[in-house]
């Protein structure tokens, strides 16, 4: 679960037609999917305007565990937290649940970028005091 101190962020949602493969179950590549969307919408309530002006994200490697699956219509909750960061790199950690059902468990490697010269540039400061409980 959660270690304590971390920042979460969670949210539920309804699985769709478009999210079923032929199996009749959410594609893996869809939880691949909320991975990344649930990543996004963190990173966007955590930021400030001047640090989302100031820096970029990208993925490095993703590790997902798949635990069970899901099908039409149940409600999943995510919830994320951001783990180890330090030189250019943070550990996002991803959590998929149908009620009290672990669905995954993902662990994405991000690498901290320049908005301007698209480079690789070191976490400072002004992102780990994001990562704080107020």
């Amino acid at each position: 679960m959660i270690p304590e101190g971390a920042v979460s962020y969670s949210f539920t949602l309804k699985v769709g037609e478009k999210d079923i493969d032929a199996l009749k179950h959410v594609n893996n590549v869809v939880y691949l999917k909320w991975v990344n969307d649930i990543s996004e919408r963190h990173w966007k309530l955590l930021a400030t305007p001047e640090v989302g002006k100031k820096y970029l994200w990208v993925v490095l490697r993703h590790e997902l565990d798949y635990l069970n699956q899901a099908t039409l219509d149940q409600e999943i909750t995510l919830i994320t937290w951001v783990g180890d960061s330090s030189g250019v790199k943070s550990v996002r950690h991803v959590q998929a649940f149908k009620g009290n059902t672990p669905l995954f468990k993902a662990r994405s490697t991000w690498c901290l970028l320049d908005a301007k010269t698209l480079r690789p540039t070191r976490i400072k400061e002004d992102i780990l005091s994001l990562l704080s409980p107020k």
